[in-house]
């Protein structure tokens, strides 16, 4: 490929993701990058499989994954039983896409494997009741998750997080059988994306109201934000009206929480105490 066709490509690849603009001179280029750049959520799949060997390949990038301390606090579980299913879309606000998709995963923070090796050594395992753990765990699951929709997306296949299960966290563990310690941070649908039901890039924010060089600068916000607004909602992908509005929508009433303003009592109940 020439370099003005890369360059083409570069900056037609920015201007999805931000809206606008072009890509800074200098920006180095690779097909990884390029996949990156591309991700978008699809919630319409085809009926199809995903290919052979596709499950422990994912699981495998999963691992590969940064873990804190190499503790590996987090697992996996893979669903597909219609009924399991259905109860699982019903937690999630009736998401059909969880039933649809012909992968289901289900990533867990989970201390349980922890705490029965400190019983299985007669070692009490006194870091496990605090909520840093609990932190670390989750982000064990979120990073292990990213590298599972960057292998499923090379592959050519989509996906799609489904947060909407902490609405529920012990309907979750109920349905999945888990034990005490273990929690359904949240869902990922993969697929292959059905091409007749649109889905796009959204534009994200400027780099320049998340980016901060040394300290960090809140006086930025009101221009760039504006401008994002009128980005976003002209978007063909931006779902409608503004980020603001989006912002505003999600954020400014406790309705929209959906039950999990009831997470931290919830979570106590599963074996995660949070000191």
């Amino acid at each position: 490929m020439d370099a003005d066709t890369t360059r083409q490509r570069i900056d037609a690849a920015w201007r999805e993701r931000y809206g606008q603009g072009a890509a800074p001179e200098a920006l180095p280029w690779n097909d990884t990058i390029a996949l990156l750049m591309r991700h978008h959520s699809v919630r319409a799949y085809k009926p199809d499989p995903v290919p052979e060997g596709t499950l422990p390949l994912l699981v495998a990038a999963a691992q590969s994954a940064a873990t804190s301390s190499n503790m590996q606090t987090w697992s996996v579980v893979a669903v597909s039983d219609p009924g399991t299913r259905a109860k699982l879309a019903a937690i999630a606000a009736n998401q059909k896409h969880v039933e649809q998709c012909p992968l289901f995963l289900v990533f867990l923070a989970d201390l349980s494997r922890a705490g029965r090796i400190g019983e299985r050594i007669g070692q009490p395992m006194e870091n496990l009741p605090y909520f840093e753990t609990f932190l670390v765990a989750s982000i064990d699951a979120a990073l292990a998750a990213q590298n599972a929709v960057v292998a499923a997306e090379s592959l050519g296949l989509s996906t799609l997080y489904i947060g909407a299960l902490r609405n529920d966290p012990e309907g979750v563990a109920t349905a999945l059988g888990l034990p005490p310690g273990a929690m359904g941070v949240f869902g990922l649908c993969v697929g292959y994306a059905d091409r007749d039901v649109p889905a796009g890039i959204r534009p994200r924010l400027p780099q320049a109201a998340v980016f901060h060089d040394e300290r960090y600068d809140a006086g930025v916000d009101a221009d760039l934000l504006a401008s994002y607004d009128a980005t976003f909602e002209g978007s063909r992908h931006g779902g409608g009206g503004s980020w603001t509005d989006r912002v505003r929508n999600r954020l400014g009433r406790i309705s929209q929480l959906a039950g999990r303003d009831g997470l931290k009592p919830a979570l106590r109940r599963m074996g995660f105490p949070l000191k």
